[in-house]
């Protein structure tokens, strides 16, 4: 197993933490520690989503909210919660300087590129002479100004400039990498964030491959008929299952048409939902669909293995990697600009076109066409995109970064100058 080469400290800033999901946050300091680094996420007391519109009806009684002051062991790191407060509209770690100065840390790592976290960190840096390590995880699909036409000195893009580009070169000039998990992501970072490109390095999000495996033996295969018998679901039924915010940006309500469309054909699809959101009366009236309130990430991976097929008809999801990882094929419209999740091991359908969307699940319907794709999957997450691999690499730029400047080599002089200045 690789290992860190010296003692290293990681402080990783969040926005937000729930120990209930399986974000970066959750999962990336988990392997950094299994690797040897000693690892602090230093998080505000605010809920995931917080600033979703929809946040009660969706994530209500599932998203926590920690409380300020909280620090304590999770899966080999430490957890400290700050407070928080509103400076020009968005909101900023309490304390921070005086947290950093205690952990006194080697590596400062954000998730975000813009934003206030990585603009205090940035200023620290100066201080405590930790590197500093960015993200960028914003999708074309959630930032319309990647895709929007738009005059050069229109009002949106004036106000990007101000508000996000100015602020995100400075953070970018203290910056030692900023790690854009796609490449819509790396284009937004360096057109609109103003991180610079020379920075700017894709690293996909990972799966926790002690999670999320495909079916390995009895045991496994004894829960997947458990699981799905407690659902409904018969063991000739093909079922789809899609997990996430039941909202018009991720319209799974479209899935759910889809298949209840085909239940009137008399073809065995099922759709399972697991989440919540202003779209759920809609997907529960569809022929065919179950949904399931958002369960906690360590239950996520018995439900996969449960279905047959993972399918996210709008907006990119980390479900998708956590679905492929247990052997699910992929099905995600032909807009989404994160090829890799579904090469190999995925089918592609034309955005919003129900019909489209019907084509391509019963272009899945055998058996041996969903375990070859299936297999794909699993083997392309767990060798490319574990949560371990992705810390290994993280490390090793961690430590290439702590490395000293190598001086220039003094060279001693020749010997036919030595005989000029003789």
């Amino acid at each position: 197993m690789y290992r860190s080469t010296h003692f290293m400290r990681v402080a990783l800033l969040s926005e937000t933490y729930s120990p209930k999901m399986g974000y970066l946050e959750t999962r990336l300091p988990k392997y950094l520690s299994r690797l040897g680094a000693e690892v602090h996420v230093v998080a505000m007391d605010l809920p995931p989503y917080y600033q979703v519109r929809e946040f009660s009806e969706t994530y209500g009684g599932f998203a926590e909210q920690l409380g300020a002051g909280i620090v304590e062991n999770r899966e080999g790191y430490t957890l400290h919660i700050l407070g928080h407060r509103k400076v020009a509209g968005h909101m900023r770690m309490q304390r921070l300087r005086q947290k950093l100065f205690v952990l006194r840390p080697h590596i400062v790592q954000t998730m975000v590129p813009i934003g206030w976290i990585p603009l205090d960190a940035a200023f620290w840096s100066r201080f405590l002479g930790y590197k500093l390590f960015t993200g960028s995880h914003h999708h074309a699909s959630v930032f319309p100004l990647a895709s929007e036409p738009s005059r050069f000195l229109s009002w949106q893009r004036l106000r990007c400039v101000a508000t996000r580009m100015i602020p995100g070169r400075l953070a970018g000039l203290a910056t030692e990498k900023c790690y854009a998990i796609t490449e819509d992501c790396a284009d937004i970072a360096i057109r609109f964030f103003g991180v610079p490109r020379r920075k700017v390095e894709i690293c996909p999000l990972g799966v926790d491959t002690d999670l999320f495996h495909p079916i390995a033996g009895a045991r496994d295969a004894a829960e997947r008929a458990a699981v799905r018998e407690a659902l409904g679901f018969s063991a000739s039924d093909v079922v789809c299952i899609y997990t996430g915010r039941f909202s018009e940006g991720k319209n799974p309500l479209l899935l759910a048409q889809a298949i209840a469309g085909m239940r009137v054909r008399g073809e065995p699809y099922r759709g399972l939902f697991v989440g919540n959101g202003v779209q759920a009366a809609q997907i529960q009236e569809c022929a065919g669909c179950v949904t399931q309130p958002f369960v906690p990430v360590w239950e996520l991976g018995a439900l996969f293995r449960a279905a047959d097929i993972g399918v996210w008809p709008t907006q990119e999801s980390i479900s998708m990697l956590d679905a492929a990882a247990c052997g699910l094929p992929i099905v995600a419209n032909h807009t989404m600009a994160a090829g890799e999740r579904l090469a190999g091991n995925g089918r592609k359908y034309l955005l919003h076109d129900r019909e489209d969307l019907v084509r391509v699940l019963l272009g899945l319907k055998t058996a041996e066409t969903r375990a070859r794709l299936g297999a794909c999957g699993a083997r392309k997450m767990a060798q490319d995109f574990s949560w371990e691999a992705i810390a290994k690499k993280r490390l090793a730029d961690y430590e290439v970064a702590l490395r000293p400047p190598k001086r220039a080599p003094q060279g001693r002089p020749s010997a036919q100058l030595l005989g000029r200045a003789a």
